[in-house]
């Protein structure tokens, strides 16, 4: 973004993303599955730190998969997330400011 415009399906791309971490329990959900053990978390360890039922982890856990931040696998009766490193490189780059002189 600093070093040239977003073109409209970055920009639409990346909105998804922001949008999805627009909301406080799905950006504990990311923060929670990116700093698990291992670097992935099964959805039975996201359930209890939340005041909310597990649908609604489902629901956020969704938004997350939809907007491209997190992968998933079902493994038996559970599924596992894991943080998408190519979704957080995007976002960061967006976000990185210029160097250079200031001023």
């Amino acid at each position: 973004m600093v070093r040239e415009p977003l073109g409209e399906a970055a920009a639409v791309d990346l909105a998804k993303m922001f949008k999805a971490l627009s909301d406080p329990v799905r950006l504990r959900l990311l923060s929670l599955i990116a700093s698990h053990e291992g670097g992935e978390a099964c959805v039975c360890d996201l359930t209890g730190p939340f005041d909310v039922s597990q649908p609604t982890i489902s629901h956020h856990l969704k938004v997350l998969r939809e907007a491209g931040l997190v992968g998933s696998e079902r493994r038996g009766t559970w599924v596992y997330y894991w943080v998408l490193p190519a979704a957080l490189a995007k976002l960061s780059a967006l976000l990185q400011a210029p160097t250079g002189e200031s001023g």
